[in-house]
């Protein structure tokens, strides 16, 4: 893997076809509605779009950050902290856009110098992190990738017993969003 060379900043680049998430051929259709709507059409919810928000960001030294500035917002939107979420999705661009992203989240500085607030938010437990793979494990097809986070958390939160799913990524241009996702009563 040493090997490999840098996709972008030549020839000092870190970023290799080996910490890349690879891009999949993929398609996705969710039916997004009113819980009344779905109840009356005979369908039974898997979870509740609770909140989300969009973002922008400097793209010359904060591009795929988008996580770290839109988590905050979404829980405070929402009236949740970081301790109330039990599933966590993020899309991974690439293995060192997520270790940034858990840095800058976990830091008071980052906070205050460039998101102008007094305190970190915090980086997500790993063990409530993309439990069960990312994009870097499991591909990135492009259109399908929200798709699959919403839908893998909604089943992990399921699976796992919880109660909320945040759902963070990146996007190009120094863009991001966040949303939360509640699991419906079974």
């Amino acid at each position: 893997m040493g090997k490999l060379k840098p996709a972008f900043v030549k020839p000092y680049g870190t970023v290799t076809a080996a910490n890349s998430s690879f891009l999949t051929d993929g398609a996705s259709a969710m039916l997004i509605m009113s819980e009344e709507k779905a109840l009356a059409m005979g369908y039974k919810p898997k979870a509740y779009l609770r909140d989300f928000v969009y973002v922008s960001q400097d793209p010359k030294d904060q591009l795929l950050l988008g996580p770290t500035y839109a988590t905050p917002k979404v829980l405070e939107k929402a009236g949740l902290t970081m301790a109330d979420i039990d599933v966590f999705e993020f899309h991974e661009a690439f293995a060192g856009q997520i270790l940034a992203n858990l840095k800058a989240m976990d830091s008071d500085w980052f906070a205050q110098n460039y998101m102008g607030r007094k305190s970190k938010v915090g980086a997500p437990p790993l063990e409530k992190f993309n439990t069960w793979g990312g994009s870097l494990s499991l591909g990135h097809p492009f259109g399908a990738t929200g798709c699959r986070l919403a839908i893998t958390a909604a089943h992990r939160l399921k699976k796992e017993g919880g109660q909320y799913g945040l759902i963070a990524a990146c996007a190009a241009g120094g863009q991001g969003h966040a949303m939360l996702v509640e699991l419906y009563p079974q």
